[in-house]
């Protein structure tokens, strides 16, 4: 008698079976089906019991289970690395770290905000409120020129190296509105990409429209925000600014004071501003920081002279942001920054 194939009476497997289907099966597996009514009909309601039971949920799934204070340590990790992975995808090795006020807009708007003030300022010339708010929309007039100084540096960060397309130098700000949403806007001119790192709050808010969507990230902690500000910074530039912008600059200079970071430069735009907000002569001469830290940052006033200093401050340190054709140099000529495990 001869053999019978697979499909035949002889009940033998094939030689070379054919590949099982991915997910599916020819006859279901004991557990896929819940047990029959007909042997307990009670079953089906403690089986819907036990699936809608918060410890049935899978670990990764379960929102209240990952936002408990026990599992901190692991959104910790997560906040840090979906952003690390996808800039390693984007191919981002450094950055140039902008910061400045939220409330200083657009000139246009800015001007648009006095004379809207004015106007009920005449309707109730006794209000001292709104005496008070028009004089504060004054000042941010004042200082409105420095969106196009933004705007024009986050064009110069977006042109260097090889040209918009080059991803390796990238600007970064923290993704709100005014001076950040000005950089942005100045890279997003230029056609190239740019990165922001928004922070959730407990009120409503919106990142800036100029940001790269792909690049633009939402952090639960500001401790892991302020990592990614440092890791790949090459330089920090300050606009004027409130807290936030005073907590990202006295941060990274505090870094650099004790060599926690390699030193990075540090620019303050607008002299007479920062002059007048933080008195480091007086720290100096008070003998709470020493001399050398004055030397730690400069001023600048137009958005040329910051991109300049800071191509300056990287060829006399021997860590040049391009080559004369605006390759980057080879790898082993530029030391590690933050993410030297040495440093942080």
């Amino acid at each position: 008698m001869s053999d019978q194939t697979a499909d035949g009476d002889s009940g033998r497997a094939p030689d070379r079976p054919p590949p099982p289907a991915e997910r599916l099966r020819r006859e279901p597996l004991p557990w896929q089906r819940p047990k029959a009514s007909e042997d307990d009909a009670d079953a089906a309601r403690r089986v819907r019991a036990i699936l809608d039971s918060p410890s049935y949920r899978q670990a990764d799934a379960d929102v209240d289970f990952l936002r408990s204070g026990e599992t901190r340590g692991v959104r910790l990790q997560i906040d840090y690395y979906k952003p690390e992975l996808a800039l390693e995808n984007h191919g981002v090795e450094h950055t140039i770290v902008v910061f400045g006020s939220t409330r200083i807009h657009e000139p246009a708007a800015a001007l648009r905000q006095v004379e809207l003030l004015r106007e009920q300022c005449a309707a109730q010339p006794q209000d001292a409120s709104l005496q008070r708010r028009l004089a504060v929309a004054r000042r941010v007039l004042d200082k409105s020129p420095y969106y196009e100084v933004a705007r024009d540096l986050g064009r110069l960060i977006a042109c260097g190296g090889t040209g918009p397309q080059d991803d390796r130098v990238m600007l970064m700000t923290g993704g709100g509105p005014g001076i950040m949403e000005a950089a942005n806007r100045g890279a997003f001119d230029a056609g190239a990409k740019s990165i922001g790192l928004n922070i959730s709050l407990p009120h409503e808010q919106f990142p800036n429209p100029y940001i790269t969507p792909d690049l633009c990230f939402r952090f639960h902690y500001f401790a892991l925000r302020k990592l990614h500000f440092v890791m790949r910074a090459r330089a920090l530039v300050a606009f004027p600014g409130g807290y936030g912008t005073f907590d990202e600059l006295f941060e990274t200079l505090t870094l650099i004071q004790t060599r926690k970071i390699r030193p990075v430069p540090v620019i303050l735009v607008g002299r007479s501003y920062w002059r007048q907000a933080v008195d480091i002569d007086f720290l100096v001469d008070e003998g709470v920081i020493e001399p050398e830290d004055r030397e730690l940052f400069w001023y600048a006033e137009t958005a040329q002279e910051i991109w300049d200093g800071i191509l300056r401050w990287h060829q006399a340190n021997g860590t040049p942001l391009y080559s004369a054709n605006g390759l980057r140099p080879p790898r082993g000529r530029v030391p590690p920054y933050a993410e030297d495990e040495d440093i942080l």
